[in-house]
């Protein structure tokens, strides 16, 4: 079973970004993409979870055999799709704690309760894993929080709602390295042979933490090489000179 994506074509207005990008990312591996800015990889993230913005024009891409993109975004996240966002939007008004159980409850058979004792220990034993104060459970959805705190929040999410594959666009992105390392922990924690992983990143440093199966480079809106670990630290010494080749050629 996996995320399949297959040729994929992808616009925003007038401006094509994504040029034919073919991924497979099997449940129980993880898989990276680097390359430089404007390349694409945020805006793959994106289509895969849904973002209307963008107007998918060719390809396809499946979950476990179902065509992702003819699901609305909630559909999506129920069949077991997680984005963790870049910049996480702040949710005034709505504590963590009942942003959580309304997502899982949207999750369970209709007549289905949460029970509340049990989903209240499950959080709390994955907010120790990411060291975070139990206050943050009364807070609203990341407001005043810092970027780290953010991030850990968009980690505890993911945990808490146990998707089948997690897209993670820069979640790096601001951290200091304590605060990368703790980010990395709750991830590792998820690593399963039931679980498939897209780690979207501009820096290696990530990947010192994380351990990729696979390291796919992006440029121009198309995956043009792949590799496995060793990739991302070759490009973290040689950069993106070789780039220069591919479009050459």
């Amino acid at each position: 079973m996996s995320l399949v994506i297959e040729n994929l074509h992808a616009k925003i207005e007038d401006t094509e970004i994504l040029k034919g990008v073919s991924l497979e990312i099997p449940k129980g591996e993880v898989h990276a993409i680097m390359g430089p800015n404007g390349s694409g990889k945020s805006t793959l993230s994106k289509i895969l979870a849904g973002h209307e913005d963008y107007e998918v024009t060719a390809g396809t891409a499946t979950m476990d055999g179902e065509d992702l993109l003819e699901m609305e975004v909630d559909e999506r996240s129920r069949a077991g799709l997680f984005l963790a966002f870049q910049y996480p939007s702040e949710v005034p008004g709505v504590s963590n704690a009942n942003f959580l159980r309304a997502a899982r409850q949207a999750r369970l058979p209709k007549g289905e309760e949460i029970d509340a004792v049990k989903f209240y220990h499950e959080m709390y034993e994955k907010m120790d894993v990411l060291e975070m104060d139990r206050k943050f459970t009364a807070r609203a959805v990341n407001e005043g929080f810092s970027g780290g705190e953010k991030k850990r929040n968009e980690i505890l999410q993911m945990m808490m709602l146990d998707p089948k594959y997690c897209l993670l666009d820069e979640t790096d992105s601001g951290l200091d390295i304590d605060a990368l390392k703790v980010v990395a922990k709750g991830v590792n924690a998820m690593r399963s042979p039931d679980r498939g992983f897209l780690l979207i990143t501009h820096y290696q440093r990530l990947l010192d933490y994380i351990q990729p199966d696979h390291v796919h480079v992006m440029a121009d809106g198309k995956i043009v090489r792949s590799g496995g670990k060793e990739l991302a630290l070759e490009l973290e010494e040689q950069g993106y000179e070789f780039l220069k080749e591919v479009a050459a050629a």
